[in-house]
């Protein structure tokens, strides 16, 4: 009796130590995470960044600034911006701090590193978009630039990354940005979102519970002192003015605000070909759909709805497939090209 008692004691105790270092956020390696982020080295590169994205223009960096965004005392980040003086990598005009080139060159760099893995995340992974950015952080300070080319061989080189942020190339040109905020926008004007502000984390969420993804058409429809009413894909949204900011998109004489049609409006027994998955269907979800073949042009069937009505079957290249309504609801289908399906086995 004792030996089954001793290996259950064993275990639980293995358990336990496993959590304790395993331990999202609160865990020993958590804690080595956060003490490695805050190295000498790591800090002089997020310095380095710091100044290049508060830095832009004739703008200069301010001891306090650093401090504050760094989460230091304000005479760690003098000491830091010395350090930044002493290597090349900064000047100081006596107002401020900005980068020298040397300095822009190790800062551009990083974002690419940090935009580059975020899409990475995005399109590679099952990872929550909320996690992107603590991830890229720690990922910038670690990946060689060999890994870093590799890494954007593998994702096409892309332009933008997941937010709508612009991707440096490798030698450090950044492509065309005539982006502006939402809020530049009159009741009335159209755009189309470009860019959502993935700092700080809660903004980001709030954006992304009121459904708002690149791509999407916007029409702004009224403002006032406290809020922004917006159409996006027929869709009428309140926005707290103080999100507006977190929104960027490209202008447009007129963007559609009608909701495209989706998989989700075909009823049974009724069959289309896709247009496009949505754009904010993102990581594993979109990988599974891309797997099943749902890719522009391929004709799916809705075939039987559940009692429940969600989920329901459709055939997708010969196979029964359920999908949820929001999965569904991803998958953009040409509304022309709707026709009842005669071999469909739902009336």
């Amino acid at each position: 009796m004792r030996e089954p008692a001793l290996a259950l004691l064993v275990f639980a105790v293995l358990v336990v130590a496993l959590a304790a270092v395993l331990w999202p956020r609160r865990g020993l390696l958590a804690l080595v995470r956060r003490t490695r982020r805050a190295t000498e080295r790591v800090r002089v590169e997020d310095a380095v960044k710091y100044l290049f994205h508060a830095g832009s223009g004739d703008a200069t960096v301010r001891p306090e600034a650093l401090a504050g965004a760094l989460a230091v005392r304000e005479s760690v980040a003098r000491a830091l911006l010395g350090r930044l003086v002493e290597r090349g990598l900064a000047h100081s005009d006596g107002a401020g701090f900005r980068l020298t080139e040397r300095g822009r060159t190790d800062a551009l760099r990083l974002v690419r590193t940090h935009r580059l893995v975020e899409q990475w995340l995005a399109d590679r992974t099952g990872v929550e978009p909320g996690e992107w950015h603590e991830l890229a952080e720690d990922a910038e300070h670690e990946l060689t630039p060999d890994e870093v080319e590799t890494l954007a061989a593998q994702l096409g080189q892309p332009r933008f990354d997941p937010h709508g942020d612009p991707i440096p190339t490798v030698t450090g040109e950044l492509p065309e940005d005539d982006r502006e905020l939402l809020g530049a926008l009159l009741p009335g004007e159209a755009g189309t979102i470009a860019h959502l502000e993935d700092e700080p984390a809660e903004s980001y969420a709030a954006l992304r519970a009121a459904g708002l993804a690149l791509g999407q058409p916007i029409v702004v429809r009224a403002r006032d002192g406290r809020d922004v009413q917006i159409e996006v894909n027929g869709t009428h949204i309140t926005l707290p003015r103080l999100l507006e900011s977190g929104v960027s998109v490209l202008r447009a004489e007129y963007a559609g605000t009608e909701r495209p049609a989706t998989l989700a409006d075909l009823a049974p027994g009724q069959a289309a070909r896709v247009v496009a998955i949505d754009r904010a269907c993102r990581g594993a979800q979109r990988r599974r759909l891309l797997d099943l073949g749902v890719v522009p042009g391929t004709r799916i069937t809705a075939e039987l709805r559940s009692a429940g009505g969600d989920p329901v079957a459709y055939d997708i290249r010969g196979a029964l497939i359920g999908l949820r309504a929001q999965q569904a609801a991803w998958i953009h289908i040409d509304p022309a090209s709707i026709e009842r399906d005669a071999d469909s086995r739902a009336a």
